[in-house]
């Protein structure tokens, strides 16, 4: 019996921060996969080599973890003051699923030179030595991220020596600003995330209270704070888990109990986000929301057998993404942990010694990682008007990628 021959799709393989992930421009995908719907999911899906119930993804594009299961679809914006739209699907690994509920923060780094390098940018709009400013509007979200990228004779700028931990070369750096990123929607229903819609629910404290009490079943009633800004967070005290706050992956991803825990409290925090209605729909939403535990400095050693002195850190933050905890820190729950730090009160916040931040240096598993935010209180309300990091990005390979003809 013949079958279909494969087909050939321009794309390019980028890092972006602390992650990795397959760029496409919206033109250039098959006619069926440049609208959102089950053909552009199963493209995807077959591009990253998912679902794979090895968790290998050894026949595709993807490396078997959160950080690098990842595809990003890009165009030339249309909206006033903004040169990219920027669309993001975090390909599950051992499933059949794109989940479109968030943003990723680290490949937000890549979408600013992605765009420059393909055309997505006004000529115009690029120095010939120096910064070019690149407003990126993030369709998932439904927000703004302005990337400072470097310039050198007309090129993008990629070497360099800036150093990001969880990265093992240095690179150019660049600066991102993630404007007003709290999310205001009120609904639950997110099947028009893929499209751009920003229907995700709840605003910067989804509960309009700093602390809150979480009943989980089978593990207690747990002190969080939960934000929405960046990404949905469940924030916790490390403490109150039985760890310390200085624990690599191999402590908690080797242990099936654990992570059993942080799923069921995601779960259940995500119904108390408003961002699902029931808790058995936590697994048709992986990406989001994220859950996190807090602590006070201490002195550790990181995965890259690094010596980390507490008296470098304001905090200690561990994240988990997809049900494993992450090996360096997701860049929308950076966007997150300096949002709660800069609001008084929150877990966060008090981890970091309480009071009036601006901005926090948190030690993770990799290392440190420096986040500030901009908040105030209006009317009593909070609110936050951008989150600045920096990362770095850099083109690991481009050309095309091949997948069967008939797979999408």
């Amino acid at each position: 019996m013949p079958h279909a021959p494969q087909i050939k799709i321009p794309a390019t393989y980028m890092r972006g921060g602390t992650s990795k992930g397959v760029f496409f421009r919206l033109q250039d995908l098959p006619s069926a996969a440049q609208v959102p719907g089950a053909s552009r999911d199963a493209l995807l899906l077959r591009v990253i080599g998912s679902p794979d119930p090895y968790e290998k993804q050894i026949d595709g594009m993807g490396a078997a973890t959160s950080s690098t299961s990842k595809t990003v679809i890009l165009s030339k914006s249309d909206r006033p003051d903004h040169d990219i739209d920027y669309l993001f699907g975090q390909v599950s690994i051992d499933t059949n699923f794109v989940d479109w509920s968030g943003n990723c923060g680290n490949l937000s780094a890549a979408v600013g030179p992605f765009g420059i390098a393909n055309g997505l940018v006004d000529a115009g709009r690029i120095p010939h030595n120096g910064t070019a400013t690149i407003r990126i509007w993030q369709a998932n979200i439904g927000k703004t991220i302005l990337a400072q990228v470097p310039i050198t004779d007309g090129q993008v700028q990629e070497t360099g020596d800036f150093e990001l931990d969880g990265v093992t070369f240095a690179a150019a750096e660049i600066a991102l600003e993630f404007m007003d990123p709290a999310d205001e929607a009120d609904t639950t229903d997110t099947t028009d995330a893929a499209n751009g819609s920003n229907n995700s629910a709840s605003a910067l404290l989804p509960t309009g209270n700093l602390v809150d009490d979480l009943v989980v079943p089978g593990v207690g009633t747990l002190r969080v704070s939960m934000i929405n800004a960046g990404i949905p967070t469940i924030f916790l005290n490390a403490e109150a888990l039985g760890y310390k706050g200085t624990e690599l992956q191999s402590d908690i991803n080797s242990d099936p109990k654990a992570l059993a825990m942080f799923e069921t409290i995601r779960a259940h925090g995500a119904v108390r986000m408003g961002l699902i209605a029931r808790v058995e729909d936590a697994a048709k939403r992986q990406h989001t929301p994220k859950v996190a535990f807090v602590a006070k400095p201490l002195d550790y050693v990181s995965a890259s057998a690094k010596e980390v002195k507490s008296q470098d850190l304001d905090l200690l933050v561990r994240a988990l993404s997809m049900g494993k905890l992450h090996h360096a820190m997701m860049g929308t729950a950076a966007v997150a942990i300096a949002t709660a730090a800069a609001i008084p009160g929150t877990l966060v916040n008090l981890a970091a010694g309480g009071g009036e931040l601006s901005t926090v240096r948190f030690g993770h598993p990799s290392g440190t990682l420096r986040v500030g935010a901009q908040a105030e209180q209006i009317n009593g309300q909070w609110t936050v008007k951008k989150v600045m990091m920096s990362r770095s990005a850099r083109v690991l390979m481009e050309g095309w990628v091949r997948i069967p003809g008939d797979s999408f």
